[in-house]
Parts: structure tokens; sequence; C-alpha cells
């Protein structure tokens, strides 16, 4: 009686873990769809400005974006879907398309400076993260937080999922064991969460990247370069460089 008792614990253990591994397996993707929304507190991001007169009343609710990441084991393309119904406060927030190739190291990114697009090639950056042992659900995967000091004020954390095989996430970012679901500026001042992930049909996504002239195209310095000289005036220089090479 007691061989069949035992004979039956082992038969339930051995279901229970198969049970898991299917359900692991089902879930393991190494390339995929994902819709992001971006969340941006205007107020923090344009903190001691909102008595100018074309920000008065305009910063006290959430700008929301929303943005699709297809990727595949060693790229990924991030690109903004546009509303219907732009937003009157679109100068707020930029709206980068992004290309990584993890193999050869290549970056592609077009910029849009209000109705402008500028184009940019140059390679990956190597980010140092910190697993900080914390860890959260986002749209149904259990993620795990890495840190990424910035510079000596600004740290942003992001979560992943190691489910999801591919070392890349929103914007720029990757160089992490597996999709990145969340990423955001400690303040919560801009995060990124992902909403929805799906299978990717169409595993060439290099057919949907920037494209561009030879003399269209700027690397990183020369960029940076040209935000100083024609932005200065402004007093916003440092907020532009932020918002196009931080992310």
């Amino acid at each position: 009686m007691e061989e069949m008792v035992g004979s039956k614990k082992i038969s339930l253990i051995l279901f229970v873990l198969f049970c898991t591994f299917s359900l692991g397996a089902q879930t393991m993707m190494s390339s995929g769809k994902i819709l992001f929304e971006r969340r941006t507190n205007l107020e923090k991001r344009f903190e001691n400005q909102e008595d100018r007169g074309w920000m008065k009343g305009k910063l006290k609710e959430p700008k929301i974006d929303e943005f699709e990441l297809r990727f595949t084991d060693s790229t990924a393309l991030f690109v903004p879907i546009l509303p219907e119904v732009p937003d009157e406060r679109e100068w707020a927030t930029m709206q980068n398309t992004t290309y990584q190739n993890l193999n050869s190291g290549e970056l592609i990114q077009q910029f849009s400076f209000w109705g402008t697009k500028v184009l940019m090639k140059d390679t990956i950056e190597k980010r140092e993260w910190i697993i900080t042992g914390s860890s959260r659900e986002i749209a149904g995967y259990n993620c795990r937080q890495a840190m990424w000091e910035a510079n000596d004020s600004t740290r942003i954390y992001a979560w992943y999922a190691d489910e999801l095989m591919a070392s890349v996430g929103p914007e720029t970012f990757n160089g992490l064991p597996g999709v990145i679901l969340g990423l955001g500026i400690e303040d919560g001042g801009v995060v990124y969460f992902a909403k929805k992930i799906e299978k990717l049909e169409d595993p060439n996504i290099k057919k949907d990247i920037p494209t561009g002239k030879e003399k269209d195209w700027y690397s990183e310095d020369k960029l940076r370069k040209i935000v100083v000289d024609r932005f200065s005036d402004w007093g916003q220089v440092d907020r532009i460089l932020f918002d196009m090479f931080v992310w």
C-alpha cells in the first residue's frame, strides 16, 4: 500500500514538472513584436519653465506615446506609432526610430525635430548594468530589475524577461540577458512599459529601417556638435542632448 502511495506521489510530481516545463516552453521566444507605452511627466521634464506662455496649462497631464519593438535573436527595430489625431503637445517629446544589429554592432536612428527627419549611423553603446535582485510582472512575464548610471545624477532602471531570448529593448537599450519590457528614469519622469507581446510574423525587420543618401547621415559626435551650435540660444541644449542620446 505504501509503495502504491509513493508511486502516485512520484507520478504527481512528474506530472507537475512536465506541466511547468511545457508552460515555460510555450512562453520562451527568440523573436517577437511588442507594443510599448511611454509615459512622460511633462511637469518634471520642463521644470521651472511652466510660466512660459506657450507651455502654460499644457504640462499637467502626462503625455502618452506608443511604440512597437520588433526583435529577433540579434536585431531590433523600435518605431513610433503615430496617433490618428496629433497631440497638441507633440513638440514636448521625441519620436525616434531605432535599429540595432547586435552581430555587427551597427546602430541606426532617425530623429524627429519638429517635423524634420535627421539620420544617424554609429555603433551600439555598451552599458554597465547592475542587477538589483528586485523583480515585477510586466505583460504577463516575470521580469528582473537592473540599473544603469547614465551620469552622476541620473539612474535608469530596466526590467527584463529572460524568457524572451534577445538582448534588446526600447530605443537603443540592450545588454541584458533578456528583452527589456520596462524602462524608466529613477524619478519617474519618463517610463516605458510593454503592453502586449505577440509572435513576429515577418522576421525580416531590416527592410523597414530608415534610409537616406550618403550625405544625409551623421555620426553621434557630429550630431552632438550640430545640436550644441544650433540650440545653445534656446537654453535647452542639455535636455535635447539627453533626450537624443541617453535613450
